[in-house]
């Protein structure tokens, strides 16, 4: 995936250049681990994917549009499920696939850029 044309906005906005989408945001497989902190929050019967947007997504949409992102998201009907306790880690019910649920989620963070 080319990331630069993808999320062209979000990619200026780096201070440092980056060529792995898991440099901005993490999606993993929420599954039934009784030692996670994560589970008390994020049941995986309710949440099948756990995700994380790093800390360079987050500092170059600003927290204004982070919030707007993920009120967008709430409504996006490629989730079944999408529950932000925090603005950087959030649990989805979904039929998409890892790497569908990142490029969902930085497309909506990329259109509060413009």
């Amino acid at each position: 995936m080319n990331l630069k044309e993808n999320f062209p906005l979000i990619m200026a906005g780096l201070e440092e250049e980056v060529d792995e989408l898991r440099h901005l945001i993490l999606v993993d497989v929420n599954y039934d681990d009784v030692d996670s902190d994560e589970f008390d929050v994020f049941d995986p019967s309710d949440y099948n994917y756990l995700v994380y947007v790093t800390e360079r997504v987050q500092n170059v949409l600003g927290e204004e549009r982070l919030k707007s992102a993920i009120a967008s998201l709430q409504q996006d009907k490629n989730f079944d499920d999408f529950y932000a306790p925090e603005d950087d880690m959030y649990g989805v019910m979904t039929k998409l696939d890892a790497e569908a649920i990142a490029q969902s989620i930085l497309g909506c963070m990329e259109k509060s850029l413009s």
